[in-house]
This record gives structure tokens, sequence and C-alpha cells, in this order.
């Protein structure tokens, strides 16, 4: 692992007040002491620390950065200790480069300390699999090892994950489960990896799933639902229950069956093949219905609006397939309002008596971003000049990020130019600005405008 070290220390002369142009109280209180006592007395080396600050950190929190560097608020420090410290965090190889820091407190008296550090990227979430023991008490035991743990994020660098495979070993041997484990980057979704810690052996795989007790659901929609994410997958209990929760509850869901369970999965060896049929119980309770949708909290684009966006029906079975095809409109709503990193979740409300559930949705909007700069490219001036002056969406406007190809797709679609070839519009976001320039790019022989007037609206062109 790359280690640059920022090293601002004490310089040769004596005294950090004259190393760093400011003099503690102490250190000038030597400078005027007379020359004999200087004779006797070397200059301090070391200084109380008055603050402690770390930069650069994204992953951890200040204070587990501190924890693993070791120095604490009032304690006497010096070069040997904030060496120290430095090698504590690259030894802990979550950073990338580790340096520090340090200048005169505000009343000369002390350090003000900063350590620098750079995080290995990327770090991943844990899962622990098959290991006998609750996860809960593996996290707290590695919390108190290494102060730095988080389930959230972990670095999968080799060193890191060595030190963690061994400390959870040591703790299962002392239950009397010396197993050999590994931790492995696993695939869970698109460009998605979690670190998993399991054991070493092999897992036996699933040949076939088949479920019990199901009733509104058919036995092939659910094997279609499982099949394709389970079937010849490595078994564990959990694993499966995961791939249960995330395969097969939203086949009920989408029937409104919102309180299904999986009380019991118990399994057998098939006899031609290497592998497990897993037999899984199904209680689906009732089928709900969908009684309300509602905008619950602050939302940058009227609720009305959103509602209608989103035409989610009510009164009819509580199909979560449409409620979040719903929620994604609503969504796509908020972005075309120039909120481009706008998150849409919900919570539900069931009533258990009534059999109906309540939907309450949350908006996140994020920054809202405005049209910047329009570039035309590929065109004559003439042909930029009709461009732009057909463009609808000023500068300084909430930003759509629909409007540039459906812009391009509706020249071409209207004929408003000879000669159109390949088009392309590029969106580039200022992220410090909140702004999004657009250059629109266009290929082949310039095309030449048609007659007639031609501009699209202000909300964009039709569509």
């Amino acid at each position: 692992m790359k280690r640059v070290l920022i090293l601002l220390m004490l310089a040769a002369t004596p005294g950090f007040g004259q190393a760093a142009g400011s003099a503690p109280k102490a250190a000038n209180r030597a400078k005027r002491a007379p020359a004999a006592k200087k004779a006797d007395a070397a200059a301090p080396t070391k200084w109380p620390i008055v603050t402690l600050l770390v930069e650069g950190n994204h992953n951890y929190t200040a204070d587990q950065v501190l924890a693993v560097a070791g120095l604490k608020i009032g304690q006497m420090a010096g070069k040997e200790e904030f060496e120290a410290a430095r090698d504590r965090l690259v030894a802990s190889a979550a950073f990338e480069t580790v340096g520090y820091k340090f200048a005169p407190g505000p009343d000369k008296d002390g350090y003000v300390a900063t350590f620098q550090v750079t995080e290995v990227e990327p770090a991943y979430p844990v899962r622990f699999e098959a290991l006998g023991v609750p996860a809960a008490e593996l996290e707290g035991m590695l919390k108190a090892k290494d102060p730095l743990f988080s389930k959230a994020k972990l670095p999968a660098t080799k060193t890191v994950l060595d030190r963690y495979v061994g400390w959870i070993h040591d703790y299962l041997s002392a239950k009397g489960n010396s197993e050999k484990l590994i931790a492995r980057l696993n695939p869970v979704g698109t460009g998605q990896f979690e670190i998993l810690f399991r054991p070493a052996r092999n897992y036996p795989s699933v040949a076939e799933v088949t479920f019990d007790g199901n009733k509104g659901v058919t036995q092939n929609e659910l094997r279609d639902a499982i099949g394709g994410v389970a079937v010849g997958q490595p078994y564990t209990e959990d694993r499966f229950r995961e791939l249960l929760n995330t395969g097969v509850r939203p086949a009920y869901e989408a029937h409104g069956y919102l309180r299904v369970k999986f009380p019991q999965i118990r399994t057998e060896p098939v006899k031609d093949v290497d592998g497990l049929k897993v037999f899984v119980t199904v209680e689906e309770g009732a089928s709900y219905q969908l009684a309300k949708v509602a905008i619950a909290g602050p939302s940058p684009v009227r609720a009305d609006a959103l509602i209608k966006a989103g035409a989610i029906k009510t009164g009819e079975t509580a199909n979560f397939d449409l409620v979040n095809a719903g929620l994604e409109k609503m969504r796509k709503a908020v972005e075309r309002a120039g909120f481009l990193d706008a998150k849409v979740t919900a919570e539900r409300a069931l009533d258990d008596a009534k059999k109906t559930v309540d939907v309450g949705v949350h908006i996140e909007p994020g920054p809202r971003f405005t049209m910047g700069k329009l570039t035309i490219a590929g065109l004559d001036l003439n042909g930029e000049f009709e461009m732009k002056r057909i463009w609808a969406l000023k500068e300084g406007q909430p930003f759509n990020p629909e409007y540039p190809q459906g812009f391009l797709n509706n020249v071409r679609e209207q004929g408003l130019f000879d000669n159109l070839g390949a088009t392309k519009a590029e969106v580039k976001r200022n992220e410090q600005e909140h702004t999004a320039d657009v250059t629109l790019a266009f290929g082949g022989q310039a095309p030449a405008k048609k007659s007639g007037p031609g501009r699209f609206g202000e909300q964009g062109p039709p569509r």
C-alpha cells in the first residue's frame, strides 16, 4: 500500500514555538531566562495537546480515527508520540496515506494537532454466514477489537480481512468451534458486493425448491420467483431466507399479502445430483387493500401533482409492484423540477382489523440544479443560432434532465431541419454550483433549417 507520510514536525532550533514562528508561553519564558539556566536545562520537546482534529475521513468518524491514533487531549506529546500514533493508523490498513501537522494552541500553551488521512477505497458492507453465533455478538466483539469496525463499510484489503478472520476464528474457537474460516468478496447485485465471513468448507447447492401452504400465489409463480436466484447456489438457511425475502416476498406483495411468513425451511439430499431439495412452509395471511397514498412531510413539488404523477390506484388490492412503479414516477416528477438527486421512499401503515394499508411517501429532494451553459457542436453559425433560438430551457431555470434528449427527438420528428445526421445530448453537472451544462452534438452534414418559426414551449418539447 502506498504510504505518503506528511510530517510537519519540530524544527532543528530548540523549542516548538521557534519552529512554528509563534511561541507557547513556556518557550517565551525560557527565552528570557538567564544564560546559565539555559545551559542547565534542555529546551522542552513535548507540549500538551489542546485540540485533536481529523481531515480526509469519510467512512470513519473522527472519534474512530483518534481512538486508533491513541492520543488524547491534555496528553504531553512530541515527535515520538505523533510518529507512534501515525504508525498505529498506518498499521490499521484502513488508510492509503497518513500524515499529521500541528500548530500552537489559542493560548500558546500547547498543540492544535491534525491527522490527515486518505481512506482505502472501495469499502463494502459486511455479512456473517453459518458461524454458529448471532451476528450482533460478532459485531460487538469486532468493535471492541477495532475502533474502525463498521458493518456498513469495511476495506477489502488482505491485511484487514486476514486480521478479522483471525479474530473471529479465535472467538469461535473459545466457544468450541475451531472450523477454518474465509472472507470473500461476494456479489449481491449488479455492480454491488459485500464482504462475507463464512466457514471455508464447500456448501451443498440448491437443486429444487417446493412450497407448502401457498394458496394465493401458485407453485409455478413461486418457483419462478426463487429459481433464478437460488437454484444452483450454495445453501445455508440464512442465505436462503434472504433470497425468500428478496425474491418470493415481492411476489406475494404484488397480490396484497403483506404479512406473509416462511416459518419453516427443511432440506433433504437429492439422489441423482449433488444438491439439496428445499421445502418451504408458507403462512400467507390475508390479502390487504390499498386505502390511501399521501405525501408525508415537505415536498418541493405540490403534493397533489405528485399523487397525480404516481397514478397509484387506491381501493384495490395492494399491489406493491404497482406502488413501487408509482413511487418511481413521483421521483421522476421531482427530478424534472431540477432535483437531480431526489430520493423517494415510502412507509406502510397496516390496519390488521380492516385489512388495509396506507402508504406515506417521503421526499428527499437534495439540491436543485439549474440550467447552465448550452453548447452546440457540429453546426455552422446559422444552424447553431437556430438551435439556440428554439431551445426553451434558459440559463438559470430549473434543469429538467429529460429535456435535452427530448428536444433532439422532437427536432427530428417534426422535420425542422434537412440532413439531420446523428445527434447526441451530453449533460455535465457542476456539483459545487448546482448547475447542468448541456452540449448538443450533431454529426454528418450540417442540417439546413426548413421554413417556419419553430419553437418549443418553456416546459420542453411536446412529448
